[in-house]
């Protein structure tokens, strides 16, 4: 199985240079009548009456927006859109796919901003990630439309001047499912691989955060793609269950939880459906005695709050090496309690708001459960109110360092996605490797020292898809990425996307 390995300097010690405006939350910017499902070329309302779902703004815990959920004759028609549209595109040559592709890319750049609000206003994240995040779908865009005119099939020689030859051939519509969050980025992630083999695709983004893939969609038809060809449908369970049983969807591919990822395979088994999982992490951060401490403490903050700590990739469970844990927990412990939080807009913030309020709520229970388990808690795992009114009823805690953690705990065992940083100490390489890989996930692990021939000797006994060294979360497109065991199954991004499509053999004798 492929996996990637990941060697970074130090991160340098400035923060991003942001734009010196200073803006105020924008509650209500998004028109509450205007339809977030889209197909065929535009937004589309239900033919049939629905009870819409309201969609709130973390910052503010006020009412964003409703959603209206896409029930059969919806997805249907969408998928209808869709199949419709695969057929001039399949046909298009890979240049004529990547001219659109990059049309979409530079229209993305030229509304980066307006983006990047957008997902704060929806997700809570940080104005700075935001753009970041902008900046990783538009760069995903260009990078599959450079290769999208490389996919070619091959010509074997066989025995009494016989031969054979092979074609890439797209699937056909592919649904993507996304996740909440990384809500635009990961519509680019999931719809870029795809577009460049030829395929169209229908999108569902979380119900919690549906507003910034439908942007996508404008975006894309905009840019002179064929009507249908990106296609987005708003709902939870019941909607996801309907694409993946849908007769003319011919692949799935799904970011978020283990369990509902388990469904999604059981699901799309039935028509035998090519299945692309990015699942759940507890991934092991492992700092030596012989580590750039500072660096340490760095890549340590990065690996559990960036995002409010919700990524799948995050190194919760870190284990420090015995002789500097003192100093390192010190450290941290001070860092941590330095971090912005506030208002996701301001550009002095560095910590938003958790998503909603029921990810709130789940991650101060496992606070509170790994007190009653016997951590100590550093600093943070509380609640916290911005001094401004408009925030009182957002879903702000404070980031939280445990001590005292041991491997049984449920911190230490379970994906809590929050700012919810678990400390152990370890004596042996040996040691801490076997407690590292005794999980049943493997999605990335890190590792910091100054032993180049320790590092890459540990990273390879590590069971995780990418093992990053003396950094963290660092994910170019270029670069493969997945998860070994229950993280999940294939491979996106990188050359190697290679599930979108099928490799067909011709012989001739």
């Amino acid at each position: 199985m492929l996996r990637r390995f990941l060697a970074f300097p130090s991160r340098p010690k400035t923060a991003p240079t942001v734009s010196a405006a200073v803006r105020c939350l924008s509650s209500g910017s998004v028109d509450i009548t205007v339809p977030l499902n889209f197909w065929a070329g535009r937004r589309r309302t239900s033919q049939e009456s629905r009870e819409k779902e309201n969609v709130y703004e973390p910052a503010t815990g006020h009412v964003l927006c409703q959603l209206e959920p896409c029930g059969r004759e919806e997805v249907d028609q969408a998928v209808k859109a869709a199949k419709s549209a695969f057929g001039p595109w399949s046909k298009m040559s890979g240049m004529e796919r990547a001219r659109i592709m990059i049309e979409a890319a530079h229209l993305i750049e030229s509304r980066r901003e307006e983006i990047a609000e957008m997902e704060v206003v929806n997700n809570g994240k940080s104005i700075t990630e935001a753009r970041l995040d902008v900046d990783s779908a538009r760069l995903c865009i260009e990078y599959y439309a450079g290769l999208a005119s490389t996919l070619a099939g091959q010509h074997v020689q066989l025995p009494g001047g016989s031969f054979a030859y092979t074609r890439r051939e797209p699937l056909g519509v592919c649904v993507g499912i996304g996740a909440w969050n990384y809500p635009f980025q990961i519509a680019a992630w999931k719809s870029a691989p795809a577009l460049a083999c030829g395929n169209a695709m229908v999108y569902k983004p979380s119900p919690v955060t549906p507003v910034t893939a439908v942007l996508l969609a404008e975006i894309y038809a905009k840019a002179g793609a064929p009507e249908g060809l990106f296609n987005v449908v708003q709902g939870g369970q019941e909607t996801g269950s309907l694409l993946c049983h849908h007769p003319d969807v011919d692949k799935v591919s799904f970011t978020g939880s283990v369990p509902t990822g388990q469904k999604i395979m059981e699901m799309a088994s039935k028509g035998v459906k090519p299945v692309t999982l990015e699942l759940g992490g507890k991934s092991p951060l492992i700092i030596f005695k012989d580590s750039d401490l500072e660096n340490a403490v760095r890549g340590a903050l990065m690996a559990n709050f960036l995002s409010q700590g919700q990524v799948c990739s995050n190194g919760t469970r870190v284990y420090v090496q015995k002789d500097v844990l003192a100093e390192f927990v010190e450290e941290v412990v001070k860092r941590t309690q330095a971090i912005a939080i506030g208002d996701p807009l301001l550009e002095s913030t560095r910590m938003g708001a958790l998503v909603s309020r029921p990810q709130l709520d789940k991650v101060l229970s496992f606070v509170e459960q790994a007190k009653k388990e016997g951590a100590t808690v550093l600093c943070g795992g509380e609640r916290f109110v911005p001094s401004d009114p408009k925030l009182k009823s957002g879903y702000y805690m404070t980031p939280c360092v445990l001590s005292d953690c041991t491997d049984d705990m449920t911190c230490v065992r379970d994906e809590i996605f929050g700012p919810v940083m678990s400390v152990l100490s370890f004596e042996t390489e040996q040691e801490v490797l076997q407690r590292a890989n005794n999980t049943t996930l493997g999605l990335a692990a890190g590792v910091f020292t100054r032993d180049v021939t320790r590092a890459h000797r540990v990273v390879e006994q590590l069971k995780a898809g990418s093992c990053f060294i003396n950094n963290y979360n660092i994910t170019p497109v270029e670069v493969p990425f997945g998860g070994f065991k229950m993280s999940g199954a294939v491979r996106t991004r990188g050359p190697t996307s290679s599930t979108n499509y099928n490799i067909v053999s011709f012989f001739f004798f």
